[in-house]
């Protein structure tokens, strides 16, 4: 992660899952994070209907100069990423993995921005609707409104290491230069 808020707000969440895969959704209080508001979102996890935004920050509606709310968050990217960032938002939802990407896009008068793209899943609960949050931040100054984004990378970010229970390796000579190591519980 390059951008301070996107480090922040993952932070923020990951303290707030602690050991499981992801937080609840009622784990995650504004309080705490109001200098990110602005930047952060919340999708539902709804594919038929484009994983519309429930919630979105004002900084990332004057980005695109336009309330965000009910819209569908692939719409947003150019035609050729739709499909790749409706994957993304499926792995980071049912995967509960964590994902940061680089975006770019275009203003009304042709200068590129840069930004950051980070969606972090919420525990699923029987029940409930599924949703998800994330953070979209410019990584230098954007002035007017942003054209459609385009995906330049994306990673997602690993559970904690599992730890497991220690093992006994014994050594056992296969052939002449090979050796294979069993593991012994």
């Amino acid at each position: 992660m390059k951008h301070p808020s996107s480090k922040e707000f993952f932070a923020y969440w990951d303290g707030k899952r602690g050991d499981a895969r992801a937080p609840e959704r009622s784990d995650i209080e504004p309080g705490p994070v109001r200098e990110l508001l602005g930047d952060i979102f919340v999708l539902s996890y709804d594919k038929p209907a484009g994983f519309p935004f429930r919630v979105a920050g004002t900084r990332v509606c004057a980005l695109l100069a336009r309330d965000l709310k009910g819209q569908a968050f692939p719409m947003l990217f150019a035609p050729e990423n739709r499909r790749e960032i409706e994957d993304i938002v499926t792995v980071v939802a049912e995967e509960l993995l964590a994902a940061v990407a680089g975006v770019t896009a275009t203003t009304d008068d042709g200068q590129k921005v840069h930004l950051e793209l980070l969606l972090l899943p919420f525990n699923m609960r029987a029940h409930t609707p599924t949703s998800l949050t994330g953070l979209l931040a410019p990584l230098g100054e954007a002035r007017g409104r942003l054209g459609y984004f385009s995906l330049t990378s994306y990673r997602y970010l690993a559970h904690p290491p599992q730890r497991f229970a220690p093992r006994a390796l014994r050594k056992l000579k296969a052939a002449r230069g090979l050796i294979v190591y069993e593991g012994l519980t």
